[in-house]
């Protein structure tokens, strides 16, 4: 006890007495006391089996944040299947001037998406919301403490196989894609229409995959003359997929949107991204709502 008061810079009373107000706080006995000196109950051992843990994850905070180089640019989103939001943080990450910086960019399933911003584990959640389940994503984005922050409107469209004999149309109806594949990203089980990817759907599908990456939708788009609902935003990535856009015949437009915390504030990072994402928006010939 001396030493470890010598080492705290107190009094041997003063560490006492704060060892013991722990004890009468936990409600549990830490040491036995005797003539001889002090040693670990059976409790005491297990207490500071947790105190350690503690002491390790405080020093990891420490050697993240508080050394004295500049600290890595960080910045996390998550987002829905969209080309635009990665082609976004290429932009950022081209124009970052750091030698260090530590991103993450997810794509994810929607309520996956809202539990991350909400947990903090992403900054930024990439989504849409339509007339069908803008009540819905609101109130549990309301619930979690999150804001939706409208970025563009979109027109309802597919993508195509350029091989498609629908391809060259100006437009096309779910009718006109009966007889075609209907690809759709999985929302797993927990996942109800209103948390669907996408805008619309058959009624009836008569030939439905369900997929979890964008890389398998375009294969099957390609391989299989399927169809997937999108936001009609077109890239050179697509182009040298073969695989093209054209409008759907529809009423229902896409709010596209990213979401953040009411609690916390963006970094700088997070707001670059969010730049560059109204930049190549407006690249695409979409006019931003922000």
């Amino acid at each position: 006890m001396n030493e470890a008061s010598k080492e705290l810079f107190i009094s041997q009373p003063a560490l006492s007495s704060a060892i013991k107000e722990l004890e009468k706080e936990m409600g549990i006995d830490i040491f036995t006391r005797s003539p001889q000196g002090i040693a670990l109950t059976v409790d005491g051992r297990e207490f500071i089996t947790y105190a350690r843990q503690i002491l390790d994850q405080t020093d990891l905070l420490e050697n993240r944040y508080k050394h004295t180089k500049p600290r890595k640019q960080l910045c996390q989103v998550a987002t829905q299947h969209y080309m635009f939001a990665i082609e976004a943080f290429v932009e950022m990450i081209k124009e970052i001037q750091s030698d260090e910086y530590e991103f993450a960019i997810r794509e994810l399933r929607t309520r996956d998406i809202i539990d991350s911003v909400a947990n903090l584990q992403s900054e930024i959640g990439i989504i849409y919301t339509s007339d069908f389940n803008r009540s819905v994503i609101s109130h549990l984005l309301k619930e979690k403490h999150l804001e939706f922050h409208p970025l563009f409107k979109a027109q309802t469209h597919v993508y195509l196989s350029r091989s498609n004999p629908l391809a060259q149309r100006s437009s096309v109806s779910l009718k006109d894609l009966e007889p075609y594949p209907f690809l759709q990203y999985d929302q797993g089980e927990e996942g109800s229409f209103y948390f669907f990817e996408e805008a619309l759907w058959p009624t009836y599908c008569r030939k439905k995959i369900n997929v979890s990456d964008r890389a398998t939708i375009f294969n099957f788009i390609v391989g299989l003359n399927g169809y997937t609902i999108c936001t009609g935003i077109n890239n050179e990535d697509l182009d040298s997929e073969k695989i093209t856009v054209v409008p759907l015949d529809s009423p229902e437009d896409m709010i596209l949107g990213w979401i953040g915390s009411e609690r916390t504030n963006l970094s700088h990072a997070a707001q670059d991204y969010l730049s560059k994402l109204r930049q190549v928006v407006q690249s695409h010939g979409y006019s931003t709502l922000e």
